[in-house]
């Protein structure tokens, strides 16, 4: 069944694993669902080859308004969103796939600007956080204290920058990071996304004290661990509500994002196609 009586317009900025999936989904089941891909973009034109249709390759992002879209889909990098996505949503909504960018405040302040400036929804995928909607509704309602997300992978599913880099690992297992989310976002731009979401469904709390665990494991070749721990304020007899959750998501050797969150991530595409396009950040 389709999402609407029009066609939406679908562009997708970024071309590796997650964006590749994306595409794919996008040409094979799009038309049924009411979707239509009008561009593909990727910092390396030559990634695209024989893959993408010429006519849906696009050069620059500066000429994405020739194409019309009604919702450009960001699964690049961080930087994309920094320098562009505010220019994205003179034109269109924006699925933002690094919400790791949002660490940054003046980023995350431009994006609200011409979010409203120009009435269109900037949308952030969950990815592999599990229990959005849970710890969003417990936030809202004041009865989030504590919020904390570890993520452990093998050392070379990790991109890290600055000194995270440099780090040495001599165990088996070691943590790497742990403190406030704002702090590892620019270290860790492409393994703390996950994190990155859970301090947006968290605003009382926010990227600033939403705890974030960063961890390399040499034991886990073929998967990536996101463990979420959350409290709320002491009750009547002193006990607080507590939740402890555990997702292993199944993943190649050397891989950045988990085979459960590619699924995850069309889903929020065809979700956010269902929802109005409102002005602010909103989670899908």
């Amino acid at each position: 069944m389709a999402l609407s009586s029009r066609p939406r317009r679908v562009g997708v900025v970024g071309y590796g694993r997650l964006g590749q999936s994306l595409v794919s989904h996008l040409l094979a089941q799009g038309p049924e669902l009411g979707l239509e891909l009008v561009f593909v973009w990727n910092r390396d034109p030559g990634r695209m080859a024989d893959t993408v249709p010429p006519s849906l390759q696009l050069r620059s992002l500066a000429d994405l308004r020739e194409r019309h879209p009604d919702l450009v889909v960001e699964v690049a990098h961080p930087q994309i969103i920094q320098d562009s996505g505010a220019q994205i949503l003179r034109h269109a909504n924006l699925l933002v796939g690094s919400p790791s960018a949002l660490a940054d405040q003046a980023t995350e302040r431009q994006l609200l600007e011409a979010s409203h400036r120009w009435d269109h929804a900037v949308f952030v995928a969950r990815g592999a956080l599990w229990g959005t909607e849970d710890i969003a509704r417990l936030d809202a309602a004041g009865g989030l204290q504590n919020l904390r997300v570890t993520m452990a992978t093998h050392p070379d599913g990790f991109r890290l920058e600055g000194p995270l880099a440099a780090a040495q690992r001599p165990g088996s297992r070691t943590v790497l990071y742990e403190g406030p989310v704002r702090g590892l976002c620019p270290l860790a731009p492409r393994n703390s996304n996950t994190m990155a979401a859970a301090a947006l469904a968290a605003p009382n709390l926010g990227f600033d004290r939403v705890i974030g665990v960063l961890v390399a494991d040499l034991s886990l070749t073929d998967m990536h661990v996101v463990e979420v721990e959350l409290s709320g304020p002491p009750g009547p007899t002193g006990r607080r509500l507590a939740v402890h959750t555990r997702r292993e998501n199944p993943a190649e050797p050397g891989a950045v994002t988990g085979s459960a969150t590619v699924t995850a991530f069309w889903r929020s595409l065809l979700g956010c196609c269902q929802l109005p396009s409102r002005p602010g950040i909103h989670l899908c």
